[in-house]
């Protein structure tokens, strides 16, 4: 058995059991590739895949457990480069990121470029999507790392390490009703406007809604989008009120915005940030983390990374104060992390954009 073959195998069911493309992504043949694979079967005695004709119809029941298996194997094979590269003090590699529109735009900037003036030779990636497509991103091994803010349940497989708080702001057009009122709106004053706002978990829970529900008012939710931007665009057109992640509201771009201060409104929403578990962590990785959260240093980080489940991760980071991140790019101190059950509810039914 070789490393070569196990990662052949890997390759095919990340490519959805398509050789071609999986010798494409490792830059091989695809005789080359369906020959280790027969070469690996023979030695093992077993089918990993069944087959109608030439194509691979599904793996396994046999082939499923070698998946898993190779899996821990190639990780165990990376983490040992890893060891390596970082005694080397190695300056060289790649950092794929997952993450929402609102971190790509809003938050990340800043973080991106301290980074880029200590590591010019790290390639970063930066892929943006919806919380159930970052999980996509992390089942098919594609991103080192996600950055997030709901659905912890769609992320089991990694520890979540908590970054900070934020709040949703209100916005309108500068003609609008409500846009020369002393006081923000009310949520019973918000649901008597069409309303735009983040797309909506797959399941159809938000906080959002629960917040309206909860005063018996039913949201009058007209349009969703992922980009805080096209949001905006919308108000503008005054197509409706926006609710936004605070860090996106910046109604000074473009003009013709007045935003409020959701704060109270709307559940305080927590952004994290998620590792696959029993990963060695690059050097460069970790100075990427405490840029972002500076109460994930290093040691906790490698702390976190070691715990049996994530009660264990929250119980580490009991008592840490969250920043609380309002506004384009202002950031203040925050409130100690609640009790790791609360924590966890903090996740649940969240809109994605965080």
């Amino acid at each position: 058995m070789k490393l070569q073959q196990l990662r052949y195998l890997l390759a095919i069911v990340d490519s959805g059991l398509n050789i071609t493309a999986a010798a494409g992504r490792l830059y091989t043949s695809q005789p080359g590739v369906s020959k280790q694979i027969k070469l690996l079967e023979e030695e093992l005695g077993v089918q990993l895949f069944s087959r109608k004709g030439k194509s691979l119809d599904r793996i396994t029941p046999a082939g499923q457990e070698i998946l898993e298996r190779a899996s821990t194997i190639m990780r165990e094979v990376q983490n040992i480069a890893g060891v390596a590269q970082n005694h080397q003090k190695e300056q060289r590699g790649r950092l794929s990121i997952g993450t929402t529109h609102t971190q790509a735009r809003y938050v990340l900037p800043s973080v991106i470029h301290e980074f880029r003036s200590r590591y010019p030779n790290v390639v970063l990636e930066l892929h943006q999507g919806t919380s159930e497509q970052i999980a996509e991103m992390v089942t098919g091994r594609k991103i080192d790392f996600a950055i997030a803010t709901d659905s912890q349940h769609l992320f089991d497989e990694l520890f979540l390490l908590p970054c900070y708080r934020w709040d949703r702001s209100v916005i309108v057009p500068a003609n609008h009703p409500l846009a020369n009122n002393a006081q923000r709106p009310t949520l019973t004053q918000l649901a008597a406007y069409p309303l735009l706002t983040y797309v909506f978990s797959s399941d159809g829970t938000s906080s959002l809604k629960q917040a309206f529900e909860e005063q018996d008012l039913t949201p009058n939710v007209v349009f969703t989008a992922r980009d805080a931007d096209v949001i905006k665009t919308y108000v503008r057109m005054g197509l409706g009120v926006g609710i936004v992640a605070s860090m996106a509201e910046d109604c000074e771009e473009g003009g013709g915005l007045v935003a409020f201060d959701g704060k109270g409104l709307f559940p305080r929403c927590t952004t994290w940030i998620g590792f696959q578990r029993d990963t060695v962590l690059r050097n460069y990785i970790h100075d990427f983390v405490e840029l972002f959260a500076p109460h994930l240093t290093t040691d906790l980080t490698r702390t976190a990374a070691k715990a049996s489940d994530q009660e264990a991760v929250d119980a580490l980071l009991e008592g840490i104060t969250l920043p609380l991140r309002g506004g384009i790019s202002k950031l203040s101190a925050g409130a100690p992390i609640a009790h790791s059950r609360r924590l966890r509810e903090s996740f649940q039914a969240v809109d994605y954009p965080g």
